[in-house]
Order: structure tokens, then sequence, then C-alpha cells
């Protein structure tokens, strides 16, 4: 559990008490001891990083593979998968019999 102080520069500062969870805690004095930054700092920094504009995101980029021609129809993949499904609810049911 940390005090910090909340500031935007147009506002007056406003002194709250924040609970952190265990893993929050672990990342705030992480970004304190790396980037030498305050408690407040650090909060205030991750609130944000994590609070921006509506619309702005992060780009991410995904490893692509050819996997070939599908084997099956997948214009029906929804129902091969319910029918799979189907079968194998009714072999656990077979089985507890």
């Amino acid at each position: 559990m940390g005090v910090c102080d909340a500031a935007a520069s147009s506002l007056p500062s406003v002194r709250t008490t924040v609970t952190l969870d265990p893993d929050t805690e672990q990342l705030v004095k992480r970004a304190m001891r790396e980037k030498g930054l305050t408690f407040k700092q650090a909060v205030n920094d991750a609130i944000r990083a994590g609070s921006g504009p509506p619309g702005r995101k992060r780009r991410v980029d995904f490893l692509v593979h050819d996997m070939g021609e599908p084997v099956l129809d997948l214009t029906k993949a929804l129902r091969i998968s319910a029918d799979l499904e189907d079968d194998e609810l009714r072999r656990r049911l077979a089985e507890s019999r």
C-alpha cells in the first residue's frame, strides 16, 4: 500500500491512498529502481501509460506461416467442430455407463 500525489498539469495535486496488489507493487518498485523515479512519479507514469488517448494502439506483429491448402472445407468449420464435440460427448457417456 502506498500514498501518492496524483497531479495533472492544470489541476492541483490530490493526495490519495492507493492499495496495490503485490504484483503491481513490484512493477512500481522495479520502475523506481530502473528509472530512478520516486513512488509518485512511477505510479503517475504507469497510470498515464495505461490511460492513453483512445485509438492510440501499440503495433503488434505476428509471425505468419504458410500452412498450405486446407485438407477440410473450412467454410463449415463450426459445424465440423460441433460434430466432433458431439462425438466426444457420446463416447464419454457410453464409457460412463
